[in-house]
């Protein structure tokens, strides 16, 4: 890289630089977020959580109704990110402009996607609460909704990715539709596809924690009652268990990836 090219780099670098801290300055403002105020209040935070988040033997004997409200999480995460993959599967492939039937079903499937995955799933939870009520149905249907919407984008997306060499070659040989999917489409994207389906799998464990707040289900419910009843030790074991859940699945899911991948 010659000197003119260097200094450009570092002139863009600069502008850049001053840019972020101007737009960070501004919103602090906006919002009058003081960082002094918050960095000074750090210490006492965290003499309050050591002083009340921590578990007591007493707090232990609670812990197979905490984990099977967790293993329900859990599940129902699992049946809304699967079933969300199934009606993905067939939106990608009508979204996607290597198997598209039409322009109609193209355009159809990414206003889906586009549609659901834009709103927020804590959105969605609040949306299906009033129709629905707080029970189980409303928290699988609102990470259902949010599931179908990232995993439809994301199949499109690895679809579009594959190969058009083999697709072109059995369009040549007279292949029919479900023949070139089989065939020549879903074999190169469905390592990807699986990546993105566990990916799922671990943030919808995550995002129903705060489902379960919403709707009254699962974790989530756990929590908020052992917090509101202010039992901030059983809160500490909910987290604990809550935490080393995600860890669990997410060690599994990346050696799961290297397999596929």
């Amino acid at each position: 890289m010659n000197e003119k090219a260097m200094r450009k780099s570092r002139w863009i670098t600069t502008v850049s630089l001053i840019i972020i801290i101007g737009i960070t300055y501004l919103s602090a403002v906006i919002t009058e977020f003081n960082f002094i105020d918050s960095v000074a209040t750090l210490p006492k935070a965290l003499n309050w959580i050591f002083a009340n988040l921590w578990i007591t033997q007493e707090t232990w004997g609670r812990l197979p109704a905490i984990l099977g409200k967790l293993n329900e999480t859990i599940f129902m995460s699992i049946a809304a990110t699967t079933l969300a993959a199934i009606i993905s599967l067939f939106l990608g492939l009508m979204g996607s402009k290597t198997t598209k039937v039409n322009n109609v079903f193209s355009v159809l499937a990414r206003l889906i996607a586009s549609f659901s995955r834009n709103i927020p799933v804590v959105a969605w939870s609040l949306i299906l609460l009033i129709s629905f009520g707080q029970n189980s149905l409303t928290g699988f249907l609102a990470l259902f909704v949010g599931t179908l919407g990232f995993l439809t984008r994301a199949f499109i997306e690895s679809i579009d990715e594959a190969s058009q060499s083999a697709v072109e070659a059995l369009q040549a040989t007279g292949a029919t539709y479900a023949h070139i999917v089989n065939k020549a489409v879903i074999p190169q994207s469905l390592p990807q596809m699986l990546s993105w389906i566990l990916f799922m799998i671990e943030t919808n464990i995550r995002s129903a924690t705060l489902v379960g707040i919403l709707t009254g289900t699962g974790i989530g419910y756990t929590f908020d009652l052992y917090y509101k009843s202010l039992n901030y030790n059983a809160v500490a074991l909910v987290t604990f268990t809550i935490v080393i859940a995600v860890i669990i699945i997410e060690l599994i899911s990346n050696r799961i990836r290297k397999v596929i991948l």
